[in-house]
């Protein structure tokens, strides 16, 4: 095949305009957002907090899950530090945590007192498998904080059913993974807690920052809405909750907004439509990739709720490092990440606060193997090809 001038060489990109936006902030949110502003400027009042759309996202949140509680908070690690705390987890306890996660999550950690232990991902796989949990569990562990990394869901049947034999407690991380499913059980479901992200670049949004805590035990969720707001029992109405003397124990503010929450409501109501067209495009792309030489999908299965998706290179068959080929397929007009940094295991600032200097090797070796697709919803056939005919542009130019 003839080889064509790389775009990162000075020749013409495969893709001459733009990934197509997402535009999260849609139609529909717009007008929910307004309809929160004329509705609090009907009544003369100032939007509060814990009002009547947080009231609504809750209540829409919890049903969509099958049942359960909702509260919302003001961001993704906020909800991960609210969740976490609802646990009431002995200080000094461990509690293993994914290998592949932002630094929020882990960082909720340590600021509890306790003791991140890093397990592996399964083979192939950015996620926390059920036997490398099991091998990093200890008499010491009290916790489990289990990520759907990518959108991918893990096996959290098994993993649940693993932890709990052993005293466990489950909280699953499902900021990449809203209306994700494993064998037919939503994520977020089968912990005992579970955490969502709704900033701006999330499947499920509510604006900039914001996040969400569900669980199906109620008395669970009454510990995270006093961890989410300084301590205060706010279910009771036989006090005044002004008067900080009624708090049950100390805790900080994380309460989000009547605005966010009436974005977030707007997009919960099309989060299966999002991602229903997301998983489309993943599918359709990995049909395509079975004609190249170099690239293939990142295993997909039912379930997925696609937040990114890797993209796995054979670096065996080019004479370039994986590294320098994503960066050949970015320039050809492909938005992609090269190399992901969000691998637990390697940050600096994190190895002297870990429990010991475990190597999480399949995580790793999937990273060193693979780059980040970017998508959303509004890709289609005419992405997918893009997508492919950078990938063939890019294997023939480097192919050994």
């Amino acid at each position: 095949m003839h080889k064509h001038p790389l775009a990162i060489h000075g020749g013409e990109k495969t893709r001459r305009t733009p990934m197509p936006p997402r535009r999260a902030f849609g139609e529909a949110e717009r007008a929910m957002l307004m309809e929160a502003v004329d509705y609090y400027a009907s009544r003369d009042e100032d939007p509060p907090y814990q009002g009547r759309y947080e009231r609504l996202l809750c209540e829409a949140f919890s049903a969509y899950m099958g049942g359960g509680h909702t509260d919302a908070v003001a961001t993704g690690t906020a909800a991960v530090f609210v969740a976490l705390a609802a646990l009431e987890l002995p200080r000094g306890s461990e509690v293993i945590i994914s290998p592949v996660t932002d630094s929020g999550p882990l960082n909720c950690i340590l600021m509890q007192g306790l003791v991140p232990v890093v397990a592996d991902s399964a083979p192939g796989s950015y996620n926390m498998g059920v036997e490398q949990f099991l091998a990093r569990v200890t008499p010491r562990t009290s916790a489990v904080l289990a990520v759907h990394s990518a959108g991918e869901p893990l096996e959290i049947d098994r993993l649940v059913e693993a932890a709990h034999a052993r005293g466990v407690k489950v909280l699953e991380d499902c900021s990449q993974c809203p209306g994700g499913s494993w064998k037919g059980l939503k994520v977020g479901t089968a912990g005992d807690i579970a955490a969502f992200s709704t900033m701006y670049r999330k499947t499920l949004t509510a604006g900039a920052s914001g996040g969400l805590v569900w669980s199906p035990d109620e008395d669970t969720y009454r510990r995270a809405l006093a961890h989410a707001d300084r301590g205060k029992p706010a279910w009771r109405t036989d006090v005044d909750l002004r008067n900080p003397g009624h708090a049950l124990f100390p805790a900080l503010n994380f309460n989000t907004d009547e605005l966010s929450c009436a974005i977030g409501l707007a997009s919960l109501a099309r989060l299966d439509d999002s991602v229903a067209r997301r998983v489309a495009f993943v599918r359709r792309l990995s049909a395509l990739l079975e004609d190249s030489e170099v690239c293939a999908p990142y295993p997909f299965h039912e379930g997925f709720s696609p937040f990114y998706f890797p993209i796995m290179v054979d670096a065996e068959k080019i004479a370039c490092t994986k590294t320098e080929f994503a960066l050949a397929v970015q320039a050809e007009g492909i938005g992609l990440g090269e190399h992901y940094g969000c691998l637990v295991a390697e940050w600096s600032f994190a190895k002297p606060l870990l429990s010991d200097d475990f190597t999480t090797v399949n995580a790793f070796a999937v990273r060193d193997s693979s780059f980040n697709l970017y998508l959303n919803e509004r890709y289609g056939e005419e992405e997918a090809q893009d997508v492919l005919r950078a990938v063939r542009k890019v294997e023939q130019w480097y192919l050994k």
